[in-house]
């Protein structure tokens, strides 16, 4: 069974995003961070890591505070694992919408920390981003650097949850083969 954990860009998202620019932002960035996608920011991404093992933790009920290491049993996380949270925003608010940017579950900078040395390929999100949006580029740029990149707008992470029960599965992450930018957008799939 596959399941497809990427969010699907329609093209008025797209139609939007190119509006803007052709209208004056000269930011071409926001073409690398529309839809699911990686923070690169000025690292590569290795080929290596198209197929990792994946884990999928359920933090949805916790609303009100950043989420910790003792939060989650991560005893089964290893080297190279691609490391998902459910927060459950994604499904409670509309792709691109004002309440989407703005509602966070922020993941500690222990918990990413920990990670970290667990030496995790990615970590994956279905937020805009794995901390609010006065540290987002900071820990964006904190984790490249150490080799760990984080994935925002994962999609399907309730229906992975269910169907995997807690047993590891593979996950195939496919970048576009863009270069200079900050953002990949990206297809992620998880096979059980």
């Amino acid at each position: 069974m596959k399941i497809d954990l990427s969010f699907k860009v329609e093209k008025t998202i797209l139609d939007e995003t190119l509006g803007a620019l052709k209208q004056g932002d000269k930011n071409i960035e926001k073409a690398g961070h529309i839809g699911t996608h990686f923070d690169v920011m000025n690292k590569e991404f290795s080929l290596e890591n198209i197929i990792t093992n994946g884990k999928v933790f359920d933090i949805s009920h916790i609303k009100t505070r950043q989420i910790e290491v003792e939060d989650l049993d991560l005893s089964t996380v290893q080297e190279n694992d691609f490391v998902m949270f459910y927060s459950g925003i994604l499904k409670e608010h509309k792709y691109g919408t004002k309440e989407y940017f703005s509602t966070y579950t922020e993941l500690s900078d222990e918990l990413i920390n920990y990670l970290i040395d667990k030496k995790v390929s990615f970590i994956g999100v279905d937020m805009a981003g794995a901390k609010k949006p006065d540290d987002h580029l900071r820990i964006d740029q904190y984790c490249a650097d150490r080799g760990v990149f984080i994935i925002e707008n994962l999609n399907n992470l309730d229906l992975l949850l269910k169907e995997t029960s807690g047993k590891p599965f593979t996950v195939y992450t496919f970048p576009v083969n863009m270069g200079g930018f900050s953002g990949l957008p990206c297809r992620v799939v998880a096979e059980l």
